[in-house]
């Protein structure tokens, strides 16, 4: 009996012992845990399986683990262990235990993992929904607007750009956009006006068969779909398919009234032939820089010359035939007659009958010759005298070089062209101021008669009567040129008094007196007088101060030059 009792205490014993080990793990420090670590480390492993197989049976909340110093207790009810990267090692594995540094940093990120989420994740979440609501509204806002604008409000946005771009490429874009702005970018209003330059292709590369078959196609589709109220057009630099964009055009739209043919090439009497067929409200030509064929340009004015009002072109020795075609009469209605040579051409003289063209065409207000040098084949004489330019607005004979004009010509072209507004007289060196003093026209608005690039520039001859030609307009000059002009001091100081003395109207805006002689006292009269005044060169003007030899622009800058002279 005795031994039998003495047993089971003995074990009871024991268990009492190592029950507070592992309960005062925690509070006693480290040697009671090395000390508990060495009594189960001495168990057999027999023992220690059968005790964690009760552990996880009486207590299936939490599971034991253990470490190299210590135990683990890993709760098995908790989310965040789950799907934890360390896993406890299967029986009968040989796989080396974390060391204590692993196991502690691993420790370490998941406590921040677990503590630092959860807190920050609500504001971050509600910022989130209050931008959110703030911002989805405005897409919505402007989505709206974009849908529900009226057509005819955006047909008036688009002609406010179309009148200064164009309707290519803008409306072709902006019928990309949606439903609505493709209706309203298709309206044959906005497509009145088009400009059309390359197409899928750089200057001067050559075109792939390809290419040249989409822009057919792309042409051929605008001309059936928008041109149906085109009015005017213009092609730059195409030199190919010239003839078919002129043909296709012109079957497609029957209210064309003005064409403009500009660096291209390959016009044939083709095109010519389908713009007499269908082009019946032409009125307007433009074929400056391109090259053409003569004989179809002439049988279109033979036929059809009577409706044109406006004709332009560029002068070369070949198209010497279409002028004597105009001053034999095939465009009775002519009102604009522009003719122009290249910069770089040498032969740029042009054999006209002034008094053939008067007679041709009385209706012209406007003649400009520009960069040619007109050589008059016949003289005014007394016995067949007519009207010459009754309408005549605007003369403009500028060169870039020497010019043959005298008073003697210029006063049988402005032969009783009494309502002449402008004067283009650039280059004309030979041209006196009493010449000009005697033209019939008494209310010249503008006089632009600079030498830029005559061979007289620099010579140290002088000029007078500068005032008969003031005297005379100065009460309805408003831009006067005279860069270059070397007239002498006292001719311009009683020249620009003649502008103080117009007390009637201050009419003049741009005064060019660059390279001339004008002194001081001769600009204070001037300015003085002419408040309107916003456009002043006195550039290289020898006899002015250094500091005022400028350009100034604008009434305040002019009025400070003024005080400077005071």
């Amino acid at each position: 009996m005795d031994s039998s009792e003495t047993e089971p205490l003995s074990n009871s014993e024991k268990k009492e012992e190592t029950a507070p080990s592992t309960s005062d793990q925690g509070q006693d420090g480290a040697k009671p845990k090395k000390a508990s670590l060495k009594r189960t480390a001495a168990k057999p492993k027999n023992a220690k399986s059968k005790k964690r197989k009760k552990a996880r049976v009486s207590q299936p909340g939490y599971r034991v683990e253990q470490g190299e110093d210590m135990l683990f207790v890993i709760s098995s009810t908790t989310s965040q262990y789950d799907y934890s990267a360390w896993k406890p090692p299967k029986k009968g594995s040989k796989k080396k235990k974390p060391s204590k540094a692993k196991i502690k940093a691993g420790q370490s990120k998941k406590k921040r993992t677990v503590r630092a989420k959860p807190k920050p994740a609500i504001p971050a979440i509600e910022k989130e929904k209050e931008d959110s609501t703030l911002f989805v509204p405005q897409e919505a806002t402007d989505n709206r607007w974009g849908e529900s604008v009226p057509e005819e409000v955006l047909i008036n946005i688009f002609q406010m750009v179309v009148s200064q771009d164009g309707a290519v490429p803008f409306l072709c874009r902006v019928g990309r956009v949606c439903r609505l702005w493709n209706a309203a970018a298709s309206s044959p209003v906005l497509w009145r006006k088009t400009t059309i330059s390359h197409c899928w292709i750089a200057p001067g590369k050559s075109q792939l068969p390809k290419t040249e078959t989409r822009i057919k196609e792309t042409f051929t589709w605008l001309s059936q779909n928008r041109f149906s109220q085109l009015r005017d057009f213009s092609l730059y630099h195409w030199k190919k398919n010239v003839n078919f964009a002129v043909e296709t055009l012109s079957q497609n739209a029957p209210h064309l009234h003005s064409l403009t043919l500009s660096y291209c090439a390959g016009l044939t009497a083709g095109a010519f032939q389908s713009l007499g067929l269908h082009g019946r409200s032409l009125q307007s030509i433009n074929l400056q820089y391109s090259e053409f064929q003569v004989e179809g340009l002439l049988e279109y004015l033979e036929n059809h010359g009577s409706q044109i009002k406006q004709f332009l072109y560029t002068h070369e020795i070949k198209h010497g035939r279409v002028i004597a075609a105009i001053t034999r009469g095939v465009c009775p209605d002519l009102e604009f007659l522009e003719v122009n040579t290249k910069l770089d051409n040498k032969d740029c003289e042009l054999h006209i009958n002034i008094q053939a063209l008067q007679v041709a065409c009385p209706k012209l207000k406007t003649f400009r010759m520009l960069n040619v040098r007109p050589l008059l084949k016949t003289a005014r004489n007394d016995a067949d005298s007519t009207l010459g330019f009754p309408l005549l607005e605007e003369l403009c004979i500028a060169t870039t070089s020497y010019s043959y004009m005298t008073d003697k010509d210029l006063w049988d072209i402005l032969f009783g062209s009494t309502k002449l507004r402008v004067l283009d007289l650039r280059g004309c060196s030979r041209v006196t101021p009493s010449g000009l003093a005697g033209l019939p026209c008494a209310e010249l608005e503008c006089l632009y008669w600079g030498q830029y690039f005559s061979s007289t520039i620099g010579s140290s001859s002088t000029k007078k009567g500068l005032h008969m030609v003031t005297e005379k307009w100065s009460r309805t000059l408003q831009q006067l040129d005279i860069a270059n002009q070397l007239f002498t001091e006292e001719e311009l100081e009683i020249a620009m008094s003649y502008f103080g003395q117009a007390t009637e109207a201050d009419t003049l805006r741009s005064l060019n007196l660059s390279g001339t002689r004008i002194t001081p006292t001769a600009l204070r009269s001037v300015i003085g007088q002419m408040t309107s005044l916003n456009y002043l060169n006195l550039s290289a003007c020898r006899y002015l101060p250094r500091g005022l030899k400028r350009i100034y622009r604008g009434q305040e800058d002019i009025h400070q030059l003024l005080d400077k002279l005071d």
